[in-house]
């Protein structure tokens, strides 16, 4: 019978094996994965990674974590290889074959011709005496004990380990190329790191909805630029100067302390010297003023002039938070 323990105590044998197979990995850096990754650092083309079966699958996501952090790579199927995809790989590309077993006879076939090329051959294999293993210029070694399937038969423990072989020599070229979160956010620019890294104020600036009134303005002028202008917040401008703003809770606040807004204008009611930043400066540091200030509307000034408003609405909207 399946109970709710089977199924929790068989998860944490999975994962209990998995990164005790990944552990054990640390035993196999040794000089061949340092050499592998001084041939892809110094390589003066691309990074091809094949493989077949679900080692394949595990190449294309080394690829995209590899392109993702500064090392231009391609995949390229074992199977499809000898049936004209051969053509990717030029002169200069360093090549990954993964497999397991690294006796697939796809895996036969294509390293000859691999090597006929010139292009320098990096083995990533759970068997370094297979044949992959003896052609490769470097082996770096994944062997696993077992895989977690109560079978010993579906990739689980050997994939994993693969993957984590990749990661490692991401991160590798990553510190030897001093590739920094600006870099990344380079490569990714529409998710929300990206965006935190690389946009700046004025990326987000309304210049159709810019809240102003002057000192004198009466307070159903005020109310009105607010309204209007949806940002919850206007600014007092003098002599092309910010001297305060007024927000929707300055308005409240007004009106539960009196009973008539007769006499009284802008200048009565707005918050002198507000927080401001330049239309320049990056969003992050914008959400940070806010968040720092317990604020949700910063007024935006380049050398002393009035170019908007900035709301804490617009920064969570983009994602960046």
């Amino acid at each position: 019978m399946i109970t709710k323990e089977n199924i929790i105590d068989s998860a944490k044998k999975t994962l209990l094996s998995e990164s005790q197979s990944i552990a054990k990995l640390t035993d196999y850096i040794d000089n061949s994965f340092v050499e592998a990754v001084q041939i892809i650092y110094n390589s003066r083309g691309r990074l091809i990674v094949t493989g077949i079966g679900k080692s394949a699958i595990i190449a294309q996501k080394i690829v995209a974590t590899l392109n993702s952090t500064g090392t231009p790579s391609l995949f390229l199927h074992a199977s499809e290889a000898i049936h004209g995809d051969l053509g990717m790989v030029q002169d200069g590309d360093a090549v990954i074959c993964i497999s397991k077993s690294g006796n697939s006879p796809e895996i036969k076939v294509l390293v000859p011709l691999l090597k006929r090329f010139g292009n320098k051959l990096i083995a990533i294999t759970g068997n370094t005496t297979s044949y992959l293993g003896k052609e490769a210029d470097y082996t770096l070694n994944t062997y696993v004990e077992s895989e977690s399937c109560p079978n010993n038969l579906a990739p689980t423990n050997s994939t994993t380990a693969q993957l984590v072989m990749g990661d490692a020599i991401a991160v590798c070229l990553m510190e030897m190329r001093d590739f920094t979160a600006e870099d990344f956010a380079k490569y990714h620019p529409g998710g929300a790191l990206g965006k935190k890294l690389l946009m700046r104020v004025n990326d987000m600036l309304d210049n159709t909805h810019k809240p102003m009134v002057t000192p004198e303005s009466s307070i159903k002028n005020v109310i009105v630029e607010i309204s209007e202008k949806r940002l919850g917040v206007t600014a007092v401008i003098e002599n092309d100067k910010v001297i305060g703003i007024i927000t929707d809770g300055d308005i409240r606040r007004m009106l539960n302390k009196t009973e008539t807004i007769t006499g009284l204008s802008a200048k009565d009611i707005m918050t002198k010297n507000p927080k401001t930043i330049k239309s320049t400066d990056m969003v992050s540091d914008a959400l940070n003023i806010l968040e720092d200030f317990s604020i949700t509307q910063l007024v935006v000034v380049d050398n002393g002039q009035y170019k908007g408003v900035i709301h804490l609405h617009d920064i969570l909207k983009e994602g960046i938070v």
